[in-house]
């Protein structure tokens, strides 16, 4: 058995590996509308199928506490698996619309018992320092999020059919190694029965209502950003007549966040974990109103520094979000609230994917993006009402 120094690393990876199911679809969007004939707003549509099973397999497991009441080493590597065979199911050759949601619906749903799950191991494993560590874990999802989009970049000798089939296969062996070396963790309080009203129990304390709101604020933002970012660039192409790579540049934008997760975990540890959420979320929030001024620039390098600062800190924020939700939740009940905050928090995220999609169809302004800045001022609002944490 590995001892305590190789958990995180363990956690870290695993989590990469698993994560990367979560935007398969979106790397090879244009192959998929292809094969099967899907109509324009099928981005938007499938995205919103992955995170509304994600938020589906949330709320079943938090009304269950199943993260609190079995080893969550187990709960992650059979979603891992499950998850690695519907992401796996993309490449039936007979798919329509309805097929392709009910894959990616499942995929999200499995989903749920891997991103909360992590965090809740590494919970369990890490009282201080627990900034750092989901700095790190977070870091992973980030990673593994913008995955496809690098394997997608190597189209013409890597079939699309192969980005599904690496993605499947790196998941199930994440799900092995996790579930293979990490027991429970020493700081693990299992619940010993049933609670039907623990996911809403939690909500009851107002610091973890605080950190809450302030997460659902940060949500309102993040995935239809990473969603849109080919949207966005394509759009610069085509207003400027320029080539940016759109699968290098997707990968750069959304990857590099993995990095600034890692940062606000050190800097967590010198100002707090609430103020570092909170520079972080507005610095987000003065992004999403300088886009339409920096894409209209036409300044190619400006608007790579632009999507790069702005990939950084529209997720630097998370880890401290659950860092403070996991603090302020009621012990027994840790990996049930951050699963109903998870819950809550994607459901946040088809509202505004599914409200892009609609204004993609309306007009081909770049200022349609502004509305992301919702999200981040409902966010700061909720982070100023509290006591520094």
């Amino acid at each position: 058995m590995m001892g305590k120094k190789h958990i995180l690393p363990v956690i870290v990876l695993a989590q990469f590996c698993c994560t990367s199911l979560w935007f398969a679809s979106n790397a090879i969007m244009q192959d998929l509308v292809v094969a099967f004939g899907l109509p324009e707003t099928a981005t938007g549509i499938l995205t919103s199928a992955v995170q509304l099973g994600f938020i589906s397999g949330t709320l079943l497991f938090a009304i269950l506490t199943i993260t609190d009441r079995y080893a969550p080493s187990k709960v992650f590597f059979y979603c891992a698996l499950l998850g690695s065979l519907s992401n796996l199911a993309l490449i039936w050759e007979a798919h329509g619309l309805t097929s392709l949601l009910v894959a990616r619906y499942a995929t999200g749903f499995f989903l749920a018992g891997i991103y909360p799950v992590g965090m809740k191991i590494a919970a369990d494993y890490y009282d201080k320092g627990l900034g750092t560590s989901l700095g790190y874990l977070v870091g992973a999802l980030v990673l593994g999020t913008s995955f496809p989009h690098y394997l997608k970049n190597f189209e013409e000798a890597l079939p699309w059919t192969w980005v599904v089939m690496i993605t499947s296969l790196i998941a199930a062996l994440g799900g092995i190694l996790l579930w293979s070396t990490v027991p429970n963790g020493p700081y693990r309080k299992p619940s010993q029965s049933l609670h039907w009203d623990a996911f809403i129990t939690v909500f009851r304390k107002p610091s973890f209502r605080q950190a809450a709101f302030g997460y659902f604020g940060h949500m309102w933002e993040l995935y239809a950003f990473w969603a849109f970012v080919p949207f966005i660039i394509i759009a610069f192409n085509q207003l400027h007549a320029v080539q940016i790579s759109v699968p290098i540049w997707c990968f750069i934008t959304i990857g590099i966040g993995s990095l600034s997760c890692v940062a606000s975990g050190y800097i967590s540890m010198k100002i707090g974990a609430k103020n570092t959420a909170t520079y972080a979320l507005l610095a987000s929030a003065i992004c999403c109103l300088l886009l339409p001024v920096v894409v209209l620039l036409g300044n190619v390098l400006v608007f790579l520094v632009f999507l790069i600062f702005w990939g950084m800190v529209v997720i630097a924020d998370s880890p401290m979000f659950s860092t403070l939700v996991a603090k302020n939740a009621i012990p027994e009940f840790k990996g049930t609230a951050l699963t109903i905050v998870n819950c809550i928090g994607f459901a946040i995220t088809i509202a505004s994917i599914q409200l892009l999609t609609f204004l993609i169809t309306k007009t081909d302004s770049i200022a349609i993006y502004t509305v992301l800045v919702v999200g981040p001022i409902f966010g700061l609002y909720h982070l100023f009402l509290g006591k520094s944490q």
